[in-house]
């Protein structure tokens, strides 16, 4: 921490100069270098070398494209202290526009005592070679703090483009698999993905995860990470500070810190009229060095040097793989086997770890790959024809054991860090399908609700799937994990699962729990009953004479029917709440504080006491009047129907009780669907007294319920103590628009208003086929309508009431003249011979009708 505090400061000092250049941002391409390292007998790759040893030779090739046109100069130097330059003979001047270079390349070896191995990549021109020999010379340290920095920037970047790849793969829209995948990609990679990533809705989850910067990089095992030194220690918020500026990354790249600040070293320290150095992170695959640079080089004065560390030189160091749970245990006979480990994130963000087995104690050995994205080792069952790249020393040939002898074994992974064997954790696997399954402790399932149970076999890390089936063969997926240590231990029992049983959607019976295992072609089942849970019946209330009763309690779920002296009360709907609505076909009358029978659901029946309420008011419907008041300047509109009510007529009903209408009770008012209601009471005198049994209620609609108010309506009587009695049927209560005129020619008929919305359609006949249909939400003042027939009055069908049309007659229309009876047939007098009829009067000839093409028009009279 205190190395980068010097830095971060000359880092702020030199931002206002560096800040067009972006130094944060390593996302420009630079050339490609191949390169292999020879050790012994073995080549690798150079994705494949996590160091470099004394003696190995290093094959460089420049990857350049044929077109090359400005010729580079590649510079190989070993370093061996900041206080030691190197000799002269540890620097190698490659010209990669040489014929043979770029044909053949160029072997070097890693001489003894060399500590740090760099490349430099630079403009040809004049003391080229001498002058990047005096840099390196004079200041040796600058690059070995630049060589560590730059690989382990590309080591921590590394690990996060392995998460943002592997996170591409996941459904965007399954919040589970974002959950599960993120989470061991996180283990494996030691990341800490941003938690708020999670809040957001499941469709921006991966979206957010996959921003550079939304991963905070954890210690990597090997060593502490320049993540890890910027979020802790003193000085940790003086460092978030510079790393959150422009030239620091402002969030976005501030893995990349450390090197930053060597670039600032590099650029401030070395910078020369003829050079400027700007550094290299390398993204190895197979024998490419891949170059990613956070400035653009420059071919002119000052040229840019590009500087590249290569592996460090000193002994392996090799990757602590530890297993994700200490007492976990894998399938063998799983086609997906994982072995869930972590604590070396190297392993699955590069090449290093290769040829990995699984060596089993039994004998025979599995092939394995690192899979960061299912949390650890896979096994690789497709990699038998794969072909080592060096021997592996005494690992036999990927092969296993046809013939297991017990039901768990141990296996205990091996394989290569770069050109060295290691040997890895040990894992307990398991190699037969478990047995003897059953229930430990309380057995009992309650239905209705969320259970848990705790299942043990002989073997459990084989277990596929677990379901449970109810008796109807409705299956429900059991989420299952192994058993957390009891209390005041650290280990959990062995062979043994906690199981989530969710039954909350299922109801009580026999259950069965079915156990599916890899590599077994049966299933093993357990036979469990389901009851339903903490039921408690308070009591069932209801009227004399009802056929609807209230059952109040807990866990009214699981009531099926109350049988009430012979009569069965069923549930009209599912309890939500401490009382279920029960009805029956026909009423009851049981005494007060009678016994009824509920039976459950699970076969059960309880007892119940009734508690017997007043009995419901009941009224008879006399009569009712609706009369519209008469308007000045609108016209009449006759309703067709005689049950409609309109809305703004005063309405009077009259009411008869059986015994006295007590003085208390009230009148409830309302539409059916209940959207609007109103009471009425003798205090505000919309109720009036006859006599002790009848009762005189009026009701405005519009005033009671406003103009958007229709539909049926209806009443019923509601006591002192709130008891209601049975609805009945008042009428339709409708609203017509506003006609101010109507004019009419031989072909249309034009209705002028307000409110014409309120029709559904027009027409000059009863015929509903010939009317015009009026738009929804028609807002306009007029209206035109085809003539096909009489168009003396006009037929409305309005939305509120559209089975019976209503009416208007146009203003100044002749009604149709009355049809003359066609004349009798004179009778014949050979055949039929009757008295002479009685003269009769003529018909008189109607007055000729106005033209068809002159309207007529009578105005409503202004007030």
């Amino acid at each position: 921490m205190k190395k980068l505090l010097p830095c971060l400061a000359l880092l702020v000092l030199l931002a206002p100069n560096l800040q067009a250049a972006d130094t944060a941002r390593f996302d420009l391409s630079g050339p490609k270098i191949e390169v292999k390292v020879t050790r012994g007998d073995t080549v690798l790759p150079i994705s494949q070398v996590p160091n470099l040893q004394p003696g190995d030779k290093i094959w460089l090739h420049p990857d350049l494209p044929p077109t090359q046109s400005a010729h580079l100069l590649l510079v190989a130097v070993f370093l061996r202290g900041t206080t030691n330059p190197p000799p002269d003979i540890w620097f190698t001047r490659l010209e990669t526009w040489d014929k043979k270079t770029r044909a053949e390349g160029v072997t070097i070896t890693v001489p003894e005592e060399a500590q740090q191995a760099l490349l430099f990549v630079a403009p040809e021109t004049g003391g080229d070679f001498s002058t990047l020999k005096s840099a390196v010379k004079g200041r040796p340290g600058i690059f070995i703090r630049a060589s560590a920095d730059l690989n382990e920037a590309s080591f921590e970047q590394a690990r996060i483009e392995r998460y943002l790849d592997a996170m591409r793969t996941v459904p965007q829209d399954d919040q589970k698999a974002i959950a599960e995948h993120s989470q061991k990609l996180a283990a494996t990679l030691n990341l800490k993905p941003n938690p708020d990533c999670f809040k957001l809705p499941v469709d921006q989850q991966v979206t957010c995860l996959r921003q550079s910067g939304s991963q905070t990089l954890l210690e990597d095992g090997h060593g502490q990470t320049v993540a890890a030194m910027l979020s802790n220690g003193t000085s940790s918020d003086f460092i978030n500070a510079a790393a959150a500026t422009p030239l620091g990354g402002a969030g976005v790249y501030s893995a990349y810190v450390g090197a930053i600040v060597d670039a600032v070293r590099l650029m401030s320290g070395l910078h020369t009229a003829q050079y400027q150095y700007i550094p290299a992170i390398q993204f190895p695959q197979n024998q490419t060095l891949n170059l990613r640079l956070n400035a653009p080089p420059s071919f002119l004065n000052p040229k840019s040097v590009i500087v590249i560390g290569l592996p460090a030189i000193q002994k392996a160091v090799p990757p602590p793989l530890r297993p994700h749970d200490a007492h976990q245990v894998a399938c063998l006979l799983q086609p997906k086997m994982i072995l869930p480990l972590e604590g070396a994130p190297l392993v699955f963000s590069t090449g290093f770890a290769h040829d990995l087995v699984l060596r089993l104690k039994e004998g025979g050995n599995l092939p394995l790959k690192p899979d960061a994205f299912e949390g650890g080792l896979e096994v690789d069952r497709n990699a038998s024809a794969r072909k080592p790249l060096h021997d592996a020393g005494d690992a036999k040939p990927a092969e296993t054991s046809s013939a297991p002898k017990g039901l768990t074994t141990e296996g205990t992974v091996h394989g290569f860090w770069g050109f060295d064997a290691f040997e890895g954790p040990t894992i307990a696997i398991q190699q037969l399908p478990g047995k003897d399954w059953k229930i430990v402790g309380n057995n009992q399932l309650t239905a209705g609700q969320d259970n848990q149970l705790v299942l043990s076999g002989t073997a459990t890390a084989c277990i596929d799937r677990i379901q449970i089936t109810t008796e109807k063969g409705r299956p429900v997926d059991v989420d299952f994990k192994p058993a957390p240590a009891p209390p005041n231990s650290d280990t959990p029992p062995a062979n043994t699962l906690e199981l989530h049983v969710a039954l909350k959607n299922i109801s009580p019976g026999g259950y069965s729990l079915h156990i599916r295992q890899f590599g077994s072609t049966t299933e093993d089942k357990l036979d469990l009953k389901g009851y339903t849970g903490a039921i408690h019946l308070e009591k069932l209330a209801m009227h004399p004479g009802d056929r609807t009763a209230v059952l109040t309690g807990a866990e009214l779920g699981d009531v099926e029917m109350v049988e009430i002296e012979g009569v069965t009360f069923k549930p009209e709907k599912s309890a939500s709440g401490p009382s279920l609505q029960l009805t029956a076909e026909k009423g009851v009358s049981p005494a007060d504080q009678a016994t009824a029978q509920a039976k459950l659901r699970d076969g059960r029946t309880m007892p119940v006491k009734i508690t017997l309420q007043s009995a419901r008011p009941g009224l008879t419907l006399l009569s009712k009047t609706s009369t519209p008041e008469a308007a000045d300047k609108t016209m009449p509109i006759t309703l067709g129907d005689e049950k409609a009510i309109h809305v703004t007529a005063p309405m009077t009903f009259v009411v008869q009780s059986d015994k006295a209408f007590p003085r208390t009770q009230k009148i409830e008012v309302s539409t059916v669907d209940g959207s609007v209601k109103t009471m009425l009471s003798l205090a505000d005198a919309s109720l009036v007294l006859q006599d002790e049994k009848t009762a005189i209620a009026t009701i405005t609609p519009l005033k009671a319920f406003g103009p958007s108010a229709f539909g049926p309506l209806q009443m019923r009587p509601v006591a002192d103590d709130g008891t209601t009695g049975e609805w009945m049927p008042l009428g339709i209560l409708v609203r017509t628009p506003a006609l101010t005129n109507i004019t009419c020619t031989a072909t249309d008929c034009t209705l002028t208003g307000s409110n014409l919305f309120l029709l559904s359609s027009v027409g000059t006949t009863a015929d509903a086929a010939s009317a015009k249909p009026v738009p929804t939400g028609y807002a306009a003042g007029s209206l035109t309508v085809p003539v096909t027939g009489d168009h003396s009055k006009l037929y409305l069908t309005l939305r509120d009431d559209p089975a019976t049309p209503a009416t208007v007659a146009v203003p100044g229309a002749e009604p149709p003249p009355v049809p003359v009876p066609a004349a009798a047939p004179a009778p014949d007098p050979a055949t039929n011979i009757a008295p002479a009829a009685p003269a009769t009067t003529p018909t008189p000839t109607p007055e000729p009708t106005p033209p068809a093409s002159a309207p007529t028009s009578t105005p409503v009279p202004k007030s």
